[in-house]
């Protein structure tokens, strides 16, 4: 059994596979309490549901693209077995964590996104930076950036995964929504030549900040 926030099909806003239709599975609970948290509903709000529930409402959408989302989908031990069931059925599985839990017990056949914090969100602290030698090239990192603190965090970061050598995709950035414009940090990627991907919230855009289920 997993405790499940919510089901739903839409347009997957972020990361690498933005505007593509996608399946979510976000799963209740999470171990950390972001300053900027825009699903506080996921907290405790769920249902219990069989894998194999989870899975038939899945395969409903006809759609090949899953995310596993939260809260923070690894702080339930039934997690991994999710994944695994949904890439034998022949799914492509995103997993959206937020870093600060071990990573390892993902299957590596799922691509795992990463969501290292930045000062602003008050939870940089908990970041497990080991989790960075647990990722595939596959893989990605996400900063969410709310200012120029974040930003130089976000890049020291990166400069340790290049002193490491860690072959990854270029890492997303995109900014605090309504918070900070994206265009000025657009002339900070610039201006620094980084090779990271800018990547703007497609599902805000189309539906608004306040809309479930998108």
């Amino acid at each position: 059994m997993l405790k499940v926030n919510e089901i739903f099909y839409s347009i997957q806003g972020e990361s690498s596979y933005a505007g593509l239709p996608c399946v979510f599975v976000r799963l209740t609970g999470c171990n950390l309490r972001c300053s900027y948290c825009d699903t506080r509903y996921a907290y405790e709000e769920g249902k219990d549901l069989k894998i194999g529930e989870i899975i038939d409402r899945v395969m409903s959408y006809r759609c090949r693209l899953v995310e596993i989302t939260g809260g923070e989908p690894l702080i339930q031990e039934e997690t991994p077995d999710l994944t695994y069931r949904l890439l034998e059925k022949g799914f492509e599985v995103l997993l959206e964590t937020n870093g600060s839990i071990d990573i390892s017990t993902i299957d590596e056949r799922c691509v795992k996104i990463l969501d290292i914090k930045c000062p602003s969100s008050g939870q940089e602290e908990k970041n497990d930076l080991e989790n960075l030698k647990r990722l595939s090239v596959k893989d990605e990192i996400k900063f969410v950036i709310g200012s120029r603190e974040d930003y130089l965090y976000a890049q020291n970061i990166i400069s340790l995964i290049r002193k490491k050598n860690l072959k990854l995709k270029p890492p997303l950035f995109s900014t605090l929504y309504n918070k900070m414009d994206s265009k000025l940090l657009a002339e900070w990627i610039l201006a620094d030549h980084l090779d990271v991907r800018l990547q703007i919230q497609l599902h805000k855009i189309i539906w608004g900040s306040e809309t479930r289920g998108v």
